[in-house]
């Protein structure tokens, strides 16, 4: 697993982990890195199948083995609790790890994250694959940026938009690995066990996503015995990315009364 550290380096420094969604890359949460730096120390890291990590995403496991790869890294820094935030299927590595591992996380951030894929999101799960298999790679990483970012803000953005299109095509992870995470999402459902997630969780949506209804996210501020919701209008899926500034201000804010900083 690769991954890298930002921030405070000295041994009394609070921990966050920090995982993406299905694009699996540690760079994603770059608008982040400056705001967390002076609290925590940041661990950024590549999915397996993804990035520098590489190699390829386990055929079956689902979501259970990407949070095994987090409890790696975990596991080789010495950590014994960290809080961790996690960015849609990244959220998901994060529920799996608190309900088997509940001691080791202070506190959870999701951001457009659920505990059951809604039928929805399913359609455009369907919609990429479509895209990937009978069109191909070039057409699947140009319709992401749909799913992840407001009109006006690809309107505004078009020389990054033209940038991100071309690392993804020079960095793809792969066919048969995009189908397979895809699959992990599908497949898991916690709505059952939600009651079992105590720790103190800051739930962030956007009313504009696309790609994942915000009434999830309602969902698990519902359920969840110690959450709290954050849903704002603007942002779409990516919002850590088109709106950091307010987001970053909220996530800090709620870690440092949260979490264990020091």
């Amino acid at each position: 697993m690769h991954y890298d550290i930002h921030g405070r380096t000295d041994a009394a420094a609070p921990t966050i982990i920090l995982s993406s969604g299905l694009g699996g890359s540690g760079a994603y949460w770059t608008p982040q890195i400056g705001a967390l730096a002076p609290h925590f120390r940041v661990v950024t890291y590549d999915h397996r199948g993804c990035g520098r990590t590489g190699g390829e995403v386990p055929e079956t496991g689902g979501i259970s083995a990407m949070a095994d790869d987090v409890l790696e890294i975990v596991g080789e820094l010495g950590l014994v609790h960290f809080s961790f935030m996690g960015h849609a299927l990244g959220g998901l590595i994060g529920l799996d790890i608190v309900l088997r591992r509940p001691e080791m996380i202070d506190s959870l951030v999701l951001v457009n994250a659920w505990s059951k894929a809604d039928p929805h999101s399913g359609r455009c799960f369907d919609t990429r694959i479509a895209l990937l298999e009978n069109t191909g790679v070039e057409a699947f990483i140009k319709a992401q940026p749909l799913f992840l970012y407001p009109a006006i803000w690809m309107a505004q953005n078009a020389a990054r938009l033209a940038d991100e299109e071309a690392h993804g095509l020079r960095h793809f992870q792969g066919r048969e690995n995009i189908l397979r995470r895809i699959a992990a999402l599908r497949a898991f459902d916690i709505d059952a066990r939600l009651a079992e997630v105590k720790i103190p969780t800051l739930i962030v949506a956007t009313k504009d996503d696309l790609l994942v209804p915000y009434s999830r996210s309602e969902h698990l501020a519902r359920h969840l015995p110690n959450a709290e919701l954050v849903l704002s209008d603007f942002g779409a899926h990516a919002v850590n990315v088109v709106d950091p500034l307010p987001f970053n201000q909220t996530v800090v804010d709620y870690l440092l009364s949260n979490g264990k900083p020091s």
